[in-house]
C-alpha cells in the first residue's frame, strides 16, 4: 500500500504508471494529456483514499465515438456512443488494487459536445471523466440510485480540491438504465 500526497497535483503514487493512447479523434497534444490524466487520477486516488499496489498502472485510450459505440455494443450491448468507457481488471474483493487497474476509453466527439452543452471547460470536463472512469475501476458504480448518490458525492469532493465546479448542480447522475 502506498499513501497518498497531500497535493492533488502530485498525488500519484510512488512507480504509479499511466499508459496514455491517442487512437483517433481531436484531442489535445499528448503532453497536456498527460498533465491532465495525472492532475485528475492523483486527485481520485488522493481525494477518495483508493489504496493502490506500488507500480500500478492504468491504460487510457482517447479515440472517437465509432469506436466507442463498437465497445459499448460489444461489452455493454448498447449499440451508441458514449463519453466514457471503463473496464477494471482488479477483483473487487480486495482492499487494495492493482497492479493493474484496467482500462479507460473516452469518445472524443461525446466528450466535446457534452462540453459544449454544458457549457463548461472542456478540460474540466475531460477531467471529470477520468475521475468518473477511475472510480469505475475501483468498483464505483451508479446501477442502483444510492451507488449513483455516493459516486456523485465523491466525484463533487475530487473535482472541489480541482477548483473545477459541480458538474451535477443542475443534473445529478442517474442510476444505469438496464
Amino acid at each position: 500500500m502506498t499513501a497518498q500526497a497531500a497535493d492533488p497535483e502530485k498525488a500519484l503514487p510512488e512507480g504509479f504508471q499511466i499508459d496514455l493512447s491517442i487512437e483517433a479523434g481531436d484531442w489535445p497534444e499528448e503532453a497536456a494529456l498527460e498533465r491532465l490524466c495525472t492532475r485528475a487520477i492523483g486527485s481520485a486516488l488522493s481525494v477518495g483514499k483508493l489504496e493502490v499496489f506500488p507500480g500500478s498502472e492504468v491504460s487510457l485510450l482517447f479515440t472517437d465515438d465509432a469506436s466507442i459505440r463498437e465497445l459499448n455494443r460489444r461489452w455493454r450491448e448498447k449499440d451508441k456512443p458514449t463519453n466514457v468507457l471503463s473496464f477494471p481488471a482488479s477483483d473487487p474483493e480486495c482492499e487494495t488494487y492493482g497492479p493493474m487497474l484496467g482500462d479507460i476509453v473516452l469518445a472524443s466527439e461525446t466528450v466535446h459536445r457534452e462540453a459544449d452543452e454544458l457549457a463548461i471547460e472542456f478540460a474540466d470536463h475531460l477531467t471529470h471523466l477520468i475521475v468518473h472512469g477511475i472510480l469505475h475501476l475501483f468498483d464505483y458504480d451508479h446501477q442502483e440510485e444510492d451507488e449513483a448518490e455516493a459516486m456523485e458525492q465523491l466525484e463533487r469532493t475530487i473535482l472541489a480540491r480541482l477548483d473545477i465546479a459541480d458538474p451535477y448542480q443542475d443534473r445529478p447522475l442517474l442510476a444505469d438504465e438496464n
